[in-house]
């Protein structure tokens, strides 16, 4: 028969209400240190495991969060949801992760399969403005957090990137090596990544001189295939010596559009993506684009969601990361062409 909490206690020589203590992560800081890790090791040694459906029936919290992706395949999405997960393990919480699909599709069957297992709180990243999955949430009066996309409202807290400037980064440093015929390849406008980075984008052009050009077309999803029907029609309609891609997706598939048309990169086009997901370092060339600190992203979205649980009523929170432009090799200056 496996130990029960008296036996731990017992075993550890303190109270059976400071092994409780002890024994969970989000009240583990009320007990001193040294005692803590006794009591843990102790746990541990005799292979004891918390109840917690027995801690759900009396405190009313399952220690459960729904974290909803748009795709879950994109991987852009693994650090974010390694950051949530470490913020959530951090406070005792533990995530249930669902994918809605790139179009969003699923979100509103999802949030309601999520709430009938009673989670504590929602944290998601498939906002778009006006989002009707947001409102149900608050509707129920769940606790929620959006992460890498924000509402248009102000709903809900959120923790995002500062999508507008890091499109600036992008486009000056495009300028910087001295283009001026600069294209985007745009993300959903139904997003706030897309709207704000091609505001970024536009912004920065205006603010150069170079507003004329204005060159931008937006894909229909975050995607490679989207990125390259997009790029196609950006290098059809306009001549253009270098793009700012709004994420690396869809800058990898501006790569295989001018590829396509017998442009190389960045001898006849430079890139610039956005995010810098995992691998884009490895690709030929490797990929010059905006970091985003998608780890700490996460990090902040399960803390101020479970501050939210925990704290009713207050007031929503935005955080604003700041972008770092990394340049790798799918950028160069237009006057080494042929050199």
């Amino acid at each position: 028969m496996p130990p029960n909490l008296q036996a731990v206690a017992d075993a550890a020589g303190v109270h059976r209400s400071t092994a409780s203590r002890a024994l969970n992560p989000s009240t583990r800081h009320l007990v001193a240190g040294d005692v803590a890790l006794r009591i843990v090791e102790t746990a541990r040694r005799l292979g004891y495991r918390r109840d917690g459906l027995a801690a759900s029936l009396r405190t009313g919290r399952t220690r459960l969060v729904g974290v909803v992706l748009p795709d879950i395949s994109n991987p852009v999405f693994g650090p974010i949801l390694r950051g949530v997960e470490s913020g959530l393990a951090a406070a005792g919480y533990s995530a249930l992760l669902a994918n809605a699909g790139p179009g969003g599709e699923d979100g509103l069957r999802l949030i309601e399969e999520l709430m009938e297992r009673r989670v504590d709180g929602l944290i998601l990243a498939t906002a778009r403005h006006d989002d009707p999955v947001l409102a149900a949430c608050l509707d129920a009066g769940t606790p929620t957090v959006l992460v890498n996309r924000a509402d248009a409202r102000g709903r809900a807290s959120a923790v995002v990137s500062d999508d507008h400037a890091g499109m600036v980064l992008a486009v000056a440093h495009l300028a910087g090596l001295g283009h001026r015929r600069i294209g985007h390849l745009g993300g959903p406008q139904d997003v706030s990544t897309g709207a704000l980075r091609r505001a970024g984008f536009i912004a920065a052009l205006r603010a150069l001189g170079l507003e004329s050009e204005n060159a931008c077309v937006a894909a229909i999803a975050y995607t490679r295939e989207a990125g390259q029907a997009a790029a196609e029609d950006l290098l059809a309609r306009f001549d253009v010596s270098a793009i700012a891609a709004a994420n690396d997706l869809l800058a990898l598939g501006a790569y295989r559009a001018c590829a396509a048309r017998g442009l190389r990169v960045p001898q006849d086009v430079s890139i610039v993506g956005h995010n810098d997901m995992p691998l884009v370092d490895m690709v030929e060339p490797p990929l010059t684009t905006i970091r985003i600190s998608h780890v700490a992203m996460g990090e902040e979205a399960a803390r101020l969601l479970v501050r939210e649980i925990e704290t009713p009523g207050l007031s929503p929170e935005r955080i604003v990361t700041p972008p770092e432009l990394v340049v790798r090799g799918s950028t160069m200056s237009p006057s080494l062409r042929g050199a």
